[in-house]
């Protein structure tokens, strides 16, 4: 077997957290793995034809079906007798998962099927241009929400895609990063682990449409998650049962200071947004339990 499932030779970008991320999945996941994908950024820069970095079977769909392209081979394999031993892996950006995506996907989840679906969600569709998606954070500027003298960018919040997850009453919802790696293998082994479908929510940085340095990855993945804008947590079974917690959050000035897309924040007159977005990670951390107790 090879050293990783993802190949190297790909033509990701330099520091691309979503390359880190799906490398982690695949190999925990293992060989006896169907990968099926969204057209997207994971999709384009991994199987360029004639080629492909995938060491296991890979499925490319339309942006908006993989969850009933993976419905149908989840299905095969269930009527052969190989389901228990070949897991099935549904996966897509921001954009395949929480917009385009998202009809499929929850139809996937209604009917029950026993496959992992997976949002690499890097907020925005970053392949096509980097415009906003339902997943872009509030107060961004991409080319679809630009930033000026009439806007702070991105006036929507972002959808919270476990929410509607949990909706589904599905066994597993949970959320990772790429700035933890063994955080997210460990979810990753458990959600394959649990029979049904199971949903996991990847954060993954994108030096190309946020502006930071590629070798800066890392440290924003783990700022985003250390700040209590992108929280880690899990639910089994409709109810919490795990969080990343924090001893004392850091303030969201310096996530956002290290990207060009939130650079207009830190401009005369921007402060209202600024105090908005530190807002929504005070809620999030109220929400989910994230400091822990002293």
């Amino acid at each position: 077997m090879p050293e990783h499932l993802l190949s190297p030779g790909h033509t990701a970008c330099a520091g691309c957290g979503q390359a880190l991320a799906a490398r982690l999945v695949i190999d925990t996941a293992g060989p006896n793995t169907i990968i099926v994908n969204n057209t997207g950024c994971l999709e384009v820069f991994t199987t360029a034809y004639p080629e492909s970095a995938w060491e296991v079977p890979f499925i490319h769909s339309l942006f908006e079906n993989a969850g009933a392209v993976a419905s149908g081979v989840e299905s095969a394999l269930r009527q052969t007798g190989r389901l228990d031993q070949i897991r099935v892996i549904a996966q897509a950006g921001d954009g395949g998962t929480a917009d385009i995506g998202l009809q499929a996907l929850s139809g996937m989840w209604e009917r029950g099927h026993d496959i992992l679906s997976i949002c690499y969600d890097n907020e925005a569709y970053m392949n096509t241009g980097i415009q906003r998606s339902g997943l872009t954070p509030t107060y961004t500027s991409t080319t679809t929400s630009p930033a000026g003298k009439a806007s702070a960018g991105n006036p929507r919040p972002k959808k919270n895609v476990m929410e509607i997850a949990l909706a589904h009453g599905i066994p597993y919802v949970a959320s990772a990063s790429a700035g933890f790696p063994m955080d997210l293998q460990k979810k990753v082994k458990k959600a394959l682990a649990i029979r049904g479908p199971k949903y996991l929510h990847i954060h993954v940085p994108c030096p190309l449409g946020w502006r930071h340095e590629p070798a800066d990855t890392y440290r924003v993945a783990r700022l985003a998650v250390e700040t209590g804008l992108f929280p880690m947590v899990e639910f089994e079974g409709g109810q919490q049962t795990g969080a990343y917690t924090l001893s004392a959050p850091k303030p969201v000035a310096e996530y956002l200071k290290l990207q060009g897309r939130f650079r207009h924040l830190f401009k005369p007159g921007a402060e209202a947004a600024l105090q908005e977005i530190q807002a929504i990670a005070d809620r999030n951390i109220a929400r989910y339990g994230l400091v822990k107790p002293a």
